[in-house]
């Protein structure tokens, strides 16, 4: 069931992303006058990014949507377009599958990942337009803005924030909103 956008107060055009000092897979993300710590790739930040290499790659990525998982979190109301995350979604992660960074449903035996974690990462999962469009073999794949885990450990080269920064987040995001990764 797809859930019917709410019109954002004052929508945020970009959020920019940039290295926490003193540490390669943390960053400090810059909205609205606000400045809150997230956690990024295993790899650190890239100019090059490639498929597995852990990395977040430099790029200004539009917010396109998302999924919530309703039956854990109910999101405020948000400009943003979100769906309910079924039980059957996976994202391909296989470079040499037709279906390469793009949803698809159980059961799929190509690599993939599952979006109902039971960890809560993808409680809320923004999907970022990173090699969406024309899709790059080996270019990566879901490049997504979720939750952290405690203690902002690193993620596999995605965005993540805590549960109340999402929340202050989502008021304001809408669909085109830029997520500007910096070096």
């Amino acid at each position: 069931m797809r859930r019917k956008p709410r019109k954002a107060a004052n929508p945020v055009r970009t959020i920019v992303v940039r290295r926490k000092p003193g540490n390669h897979s943390r960053a400090l993300l810059t909205f609205a006058g606000r400045t809150e710590e997230a956690a990024i790739g295993r790899g650190g930040i890239s100019s090059r990014k490639r498929e597995g290499d852990g990395a977040t790659p430099i790029a200004a990525m539009r917010l396109i949507g998302g999924y919530v998982r309703h039956d854990r979190i109910t999101p405020p109301p948000t400009a943003l377009p979100l769906r309910f995350t079924p039980q059957n979604l996976l994202w391909c992660d296989e470079p040499r599958d037709a279906n390469y960074n793009r949803p698809v449903t159980a059961p799929f035996a190509q690599s993939h990942e599952k979006m109902r974690r039971a960890d809560g990462l993808y409680d809320v999962c923004l999907v970022m337009d990173w090699n969406l469009r024309r899709r790059k073999r080996h270019g990566g794949s879901a490049i997504f803005f979720h939750l952290a885990k405690p203690g902002y450990m690193p993620t596999e080269g995605c965005v993540a924030v805590s549960r109340p920064a999402m929340t202050r987040l989502l008021r304001l995001m809408r669909r085109g909103t830029v997520v500007r990764v910096v070096g």
